[in-house]
């Protein structure tokens, strides 16, 4: 069997990937979103939006329960080929009805009609998703892999997007290059999966064991997919892909924020997991209050001034065609915060404690929230009202999961600075607002003035009440750039054990 790296590896491989997910977008979508302006834009990403749906239902819950069926039969190549197989199989059988309703749907609904050519481009994800099998690389923990080839497929992609998109009549070019972003290198997946599996029979199929836990999870993806994509097709649907465009300008930027917030917490997940099983009660809750704030310390700040530089942001990003996006993305911003911390009460506290139907309920909880506040507001505020839902249905899961989780977080509720943080990142708010009403000409001007005052404020408050998070990440950096001068000794391992 192939080489299983280290922890530290993978986690250097995953942190680089999640890098890249940042520094992409931020390359590609200036352009995009200029060259495509709000109406192209908007086509190719309710495109995308309407195909991930079926997609969705077409993966189940395989993504995620592949992951955990495969890692447990790693060691045996016979068994894990036959599990391999059987969730093959289920994945064919879905995939071949969901593509089979997908091209029924586009010959039926009139909607679809004008840009059937990027819905039909759309559909080869269903089967090159299939093919792909991503969960068993995971499985295997092959990050190495994962990383470079997702890297390698993203470079192609931008190099194409700048070669041949150039006007929004490119808009069908750009839908298929992002295809090729997306599931492209899935051809390679199953060429290099017979590192691992044979793809010769090895006995009966056994597909019932897998379809319980299959569906369980794919309900709870069924219902954070509702409120991830579900606001970009009703706008399509029921307002005009403009208002599509300015919803995903404005989407695009939260995703990133809430990618740097979420994904600097996701680490803890398998030590929250070690404490649960080795009924380290006392550790548990150190590290969850030090994660919950750690995820207040961060995201209260960045929903803050990306909430009040919206416009400014979106004018240096995407354009000025794209300033009715602003109060959509004040909204968005804000969604910032409940995230973080939803991150890390359901993920790494919940699901560690095998609760995963509390999550579960608090996510549906959400999407039947924001489906029924889209249908009110939608019509009347187009994006904004989409976002308003979005920010709603955020703070509903928040509230669900802090009634969830009480018995876990009230015996420490005092440690965790709720209060403190709010107050000095409103503090740090009112003055960056007043500033941003001054008739500065240039919106990077006024981005990076914003800037500098919101984190010189909120930066400085929190070294006058001697804050242990702020205290702790200098503290950290300065041991680490002496560490890398030769002025530490050896022995001087500073925080790496959190």
């Amino acid at each position: 069997m192939p080489k299983i790296h280290s922890v530290k590896y993978n986690f250097l491989m995953n942190f680089i990937l999640t890098a890249s997910g940042f520094i992409f977008p931020l390359i590609t979508f200036p352009y995009i979103s200029r060259v495509l302006t709000e109406v192209g834009n908007g086509r190719v990403s309710f495109a995308a939006a309407y195909a991930n749906y079926f997609l969705m239902v077409a993966q189940l819950g395989i993504p995620t329960y592949g992951i955990r069926a495969c890692a447990r039969v790693r060691d045996n190549k016979e068994q894990l080929s036959r599990t391999y197989q059987e969730l093959m199989l289920i994945n064919l059988i879905t995939t071949s009805i969901v593509t089979a309703s997908y091209l029924i749907s586009l010959a039926i609904i009139p909607a679809l009609y004008e840009d059937r050519t990027m819905f039909l481009i759309n559909s080869i994800t269903f089967f090159l998703q299939f093919l792909g099998s991503n969960w068993l690389f995971q499985a295997m923990e092959q990050y190495d892999y994962i990383t470079i080839r997702s890297i390698v497929f993203k470079i192609i992609s931008i190099v194409l997007m700048f070669v041949l998109v150039h006007s929004i009549d490119d808009a069908v070019v750009y839908c298929a290059i992002t295809v090729l972003a997306a599931v492209g290198s899935n051809i390679l997946n199953f060429i290099h999966a017979r590192r691992f599996v044979s793809f010769r029979k090895t006995g009966a199929y056994d597909l019932k064991q897998h379809m319980k836990p299959i569906m369980i999870l794919f309900a709870q993806s069924l219902a954070i997919s509702i409120y991830t994509n579900l606001d970009t097709i009703m706008l399509g649907f029921m307002k005009t892909k403009a208002d599509v465009g300015y919803y995903t300008a404005a989407t695009r930027l939260k995703l990133i924020l809430a990618s740097l917030v979420t994904s600097l917490g996701q680490v803890l997940l398998p030590r929250m997991s070690y404490f649960v099983k080795k009924k380290m009660k006392a550790e548990f809750a150190r590290i969850m209050v030090k994660a919950l704030n750690f995820a207040l310390f961060i995201s209260i700040p960045l929903a803050l001034f990306f909430a009040i530089s919206a416009g400014d942001c979106l004018q240096v990003i995407a354009g000025d065609r794209y300033i009715p996006a602003t109060m959509t993305m004040t909204f968005l911003s804000l969604t910032i915060i409940p995230i973080g911390i939803t991150n890390i009460l359901g993920i790494q506290v919940l699901t560690p404690l095998e609760r995963e139907r509390d999550v579960m309920i608090s996510v549906i909880a959400g999407a039947v929230t924001d489906l029924v506040l889209n249908f009110i507001f939608i019509p009347m505020y187009a994006s904004t009202g989409a976002a308003f839902a979005t920010l709603i249905a955020e703070v509903v899961v928040l509230a669900l999961q802090m009634y969830f989780a009480r018995n876990i977080t009230n015996p420490v509720r005092k440690k965790i600075y709720v209060a403190k943080y709010a107050c000095i990142g409103l503090a740090a708010a009112v003055p960056t607002f007043l500033l941003n009403l001054l008739p500065i000409p240039f919106p990077l001007l006024s981005l990076i003035l914003c800037f500098v005052v919101f984190v010189g404020i909120y930066v400085g408050l929190l070294h006058l009440v001697k804050d242990s998070m702020l205290t702790e990440s200098i503290g950290g950096l300065k041991r680490k750039i002496a560490a890398k001068r030769g002025k530490l000794p050896p022995s001087d391992k500073g925080d790496d054990d959190e």
